[in-house]
């Protein structure tokens, strides 16, 4: 078997030291700009402009937020009735549209009329009783003010007579009282003079010492005399009787004087009644206000038996029938308005940071695969967390930190073709434009 000889190897070479003329070695900068010099001119281009859209990605990237914990949204009005009864018309069907006013549910308003007619009469009773109480008033205050006058008046004329009466007494009683007393004593002196001369002058007769002649005059001068007494004592008398006269007329003057101030006391006690017939009138006043409450509330009532849409919208939930009876507060159907719904986004809270009011947003709804244009209308106050049923309970020591999210309102435009309509509850994508 023949060996196969194997060359040595060459000893190794000393390094050959550059000598002085030789270049040095260029840098990684300047080898690379001179390759993107020698690059071709489109080449050139082509790097440029692909770095200007990558720049333009960047920025357009980092200008949006978005989520896909949004969806779509409405203020759904849930109807229910305000009185029990029976259903007598139903103009409406599951799924179906209707617009603001119209008539959609009547319940028996048989009932209810009743109560109103109830009402009107209760009303116009205490309305005609207040009126009554108000014409009682003008009334009593026009009798008791002419009482009043008439009384004070009657007194006043009773007092005058009172004091012309005492006038008279005193008159009486003094004056013509004492000058018939001094009167009768005037005449008893002379007709006992006169009596004195006719005694002596009777026994002068019978001797004739007197003629016949003297005893005559002597004799009627004392007749003359007697009838003078026997006249100023009937003067006498008589003034003796005015004087009793004039006391029983000024008892009888004090006495109408007392009834007539007894008159006017009475009448002005009767002018109490005045604030008495107001106090009623107000009190009837009352009963009308009461009376017109309850016949507002009747004509309310007799309103509620028809029930007509609130707002427009589409009829969802209906859980009501024909002849079936309602109470109040029951659940009868729900009106969606179709055309006011709006998008409920629920961002991160980190992500909000550069959302504003009036921002551009795009949303992409699952159920049609479309997009949607759309502007921020809000930013809810609280995380959704803290409105919860059963909000966390941070201070109870369980706390772990969670990122929260906020409820942003976006507002959508809405395509005119029917068959892309936004329904509530629609999942959505939202991407908000914060630059």
């Amino acid at each position: 078997m023949s060996s196969i000889a194997i060359p040595a190897a060459p000893p190794p070479q000393a390094p050959v030291p550059p000598t002085s003329g030789a270049e040095p070695i260029p840098s990684f900068e300047v080898t690379v700009g001179r390759a993107i010099r020698g690059l071709p001119r489109w080449v050139k281009v082509a790097f440029i402009a692909l770095l200007l859209l990558l720049l333009v990605a960047v920025y357009f990237w980092t200008g949006r937020v978005s989520t896909d914990d949004a969806e779509v949204d409405a203020h759904i009005t849930a109807v229910a009735s305000q009185v029990s009864g029976y259903v007598v018309g139903l103009s409406i069907n599951d799924n179906v549209n209707v617009k603001r006013e119209d008539v959609l549910l009547q319940i028996d308003p048989r009932e209810y009329q009743a109560e109103v007619d109830q009402a009107r009469a209760s009303l116009e009773l205490a309305e005609a009783e207040a009126n009554s109480a108000k014409l009682q008033i003008g009334l009593t205050r026009a009798t008791t003010t002419h009482s009043t006058e008439s009384a004070a008046a009657q007194r006043e004329s009773d007092a005058a007579d009172f004091t012309v009466s005492e006038a008279q007494l005193e008159r009486s009683a003094t004056a013509n009282l004492l000058l018939a007393k001094a009167e009768v004593a005037s005449k008893r002196a002379t007709n006992e003079r006169a009596q004195a001369d006719l005694e002596r002058y009777k026994p002068l007769l019978e001797t004739d010492d007197v003629s016949k002649f003297q005893f005559d005059a002597v004799d009627a001068a004392s007749r003359v005399a007697q009838n003078d007494l026997a006249a100023a004592e009937q003067q006498l008398s008589a003034a003796q009787q005015n004087v009793e006269i004039a006391r029983a007329t000024t008892k009888s003057s004090k006495a109408r004087v007392q009834r007539s101030q007894s008159l006017l006391l009475e009448t002005k006690a009767r002018e109490q009644q005045v604030p008495i017939t107001e106090a009623t009138y107000k009190s009837a006043q009352a009963a009308v206000e009461r009376a017109k409450a309850v016949w507002d509330q009747a004509e309310l009532n007799l309103g509620y038996t028809t029930i007509k849409a609130p707002i427009s919208g589409q009829v969802t939930q209906l859980t009501v029938h024909l002849g079936q009876y309602v109470v109040p507060g029951n659940l009868l159907f729900t009106l969606v308005p179709l055309n006011e719904v709006y998008i409920t986004a629920n961002f991160k809270e980190t992500q909000l940071d550069g959302v504003r009011t009036g921002q551009r947003a795009k949303l992409h709804v699952d159920t049609y695969d479309r997009d949607f244009d759309g502007v921020v209308d809000s930013i809810a106050g609280a995380a959704g967390s803290r409105q919860a049923l059963l909000p966390p309970q941070n201070a109870t020591g369980n706390f772990i930190k969670v990122v929260q999210r906020i409820p942003v309102k976006i507002l959508v435009k809405q395509s005119s073709d029917s068959r892309f309509t936004l329904r509530p509850g629609m999942n959505v994508e939202a991407t908000i434009y914060t630059r």
